[in-house]
């Protein structure tokens, strides 16, 4: 079998600040496609992000809807934020709770999880669903954590103004704002909106950063990133946001937390760990979401 290393491999700066932008892949998922961002074969990792999913915007028939069956993870904490639409999460400790937009619903994996994610009450009617699917690799001294969820309302998110620029704190600290959200290493997550001919400077306090434009158009040094690009700064650098037209933004970064390996739904700093991942899937050792029979198979 092949692995994929999250090990960064060498690429030429654009300029002081930008190391290089990441224009995603369309991955197909059945029911819609996604854009995946990381990992990417520019860029494995920012920070702790292992994973970065733009899901949509997605417009679904009455009836239809996604449906992802029960599945494993090992090693990380998730986050699905979304901007439209409505998402069911259930998981095999037991919870049931709605993914709606604003909120954040972290799911740590730690020595493994499993859950679904189904379409909401909007499924008898016309949806749309918008939004970002990430995964924070752990740190190595919490890999192999008790598994845990926790549901934090979009109230509890602080928002701040800067010079006109919404920003929303998902987790970690910016602004002299900090998210309750727990975070497993130093890590920054926003939700910026920046009106047209704003600008924005980036924390500077972490030791990687990127910023990946959901819509709009923003200028960094001298550089065009536009909707769909990903910006990351160049090692210790920040990076300063100026919008050319209305843009929403999203921000992730953080410090590094060393190699690791990817292999379906699984990371972890250790290959024989994922190879038992596997085997326990594949030989039904996971625990499974109650009330639910379904599940999706290992992959070839």
């Amino acid at each position: 079998m092949s692995y994929s290393a999250a090990e960064e491999p060498k690429c030429t700066k654009i300029d002081d600040y930008v190391e290089l932008f990441i224009v995603p892949k369309e991955k197909d998922l059945g029911e819609f496609s996604v854009r995946r961002v990381l990992p990417s074969r520019e860029r494995r990792m920012v920070g702790p992000f292992i994973f970065f999913d733009h899901m949509g915007p997605a417009e679904f028939p009455p009836g239809a809807g996604i449906q992802v069956r029960p599945h494993p993870h090992i090693g990380l904490a998730t986050v699905t934020y979304l901007f439209e639409g409505e998402i069911i999460h259930r998981d095999s400790l037991g919870y049931t709770q709605p993914i709606e937009a604003g909120a954040v619903n972290l799911m740590t994996a730690g020595r493994g999880i499993v859950h679904s994610e189904r379409a909401g009450e909007d499924l008898n009617r016309t949806s749309r669903l918008h939004g970002i699917q990430s995964w924070m690799a752990l740190p190595r001294d919490r890999e192999e954590m008790e598994p845990s969820f926790v549901h934090y309302p979009s109230s509890q998110l602080p928002e701040v103004d800067i010079n006109g620029v919404k920003v929303r704190v998902i987790t970690g600290e910016a602004y002299d704002q900090t998210s309750p959200v727990v975070s497993y290493s130093p890590m920054l997550y926003l939700e910026c909106r920046l009106p047209k001919d704003s600008s924005l400077a980036l924390p500077q306090s972490y030791r990687e950063i990127a910023a990946y434009v959901i819509t709009g158009d923003i200028m960094i040094s001298n550089c065009n990133c536009k909707s769909g690009v990903m910006a990351v700064a160049c090692p210790g650098k920040s990076m300063q946001l100026v919008a050319t037209k209305d843009s929403h933004v999203m921000v992730i970064g953080g410090d590094p937390v060393g190699q690791r390996y990817i292999w379906w739904n699984f990371v972890s700093s250790s290959k024989a760990r994922i190879e038992a991942a596997r085997a326990d899937w594949r030989a039904g050792r996971f625990d499974g979401v109650p009330g639910d029979t379904e599940f999706i198979p290992l992959p070839d």
